[in-house]
């Protein structure tokens, strides 16, 4: 006869981890330096990630 497996499932607070906090507005912002400069309004650009639900902010600084 073959064995039986018996799968566990997740709790929930490890299944949750860390978007509880995204979805209050308790991001982890982290700088990406993939794209520095915008072309179309010819203006230096900060792009920042969320580490745990990886959405982007876009923040613009003004040219000299």
């Amino acid at each position: 006869m073959s064995e039986i497996l018996k799968f566990k499932l997740k709790k929930i607070s490890i299944k949750h981890k860390g978007r509880m906090l995204c979805k209050n507005g308790h991001h982890k912002w982290i700088l990406e330096k993939n794209s520095v400069f915008d072309t179309k309004k010819g203006k230096l650009v900060s792009v920042y990630k969320c580490a745990r639900c990886s959405q982007k902010k876009i923040k613009g600084l003004s040219s000299l």
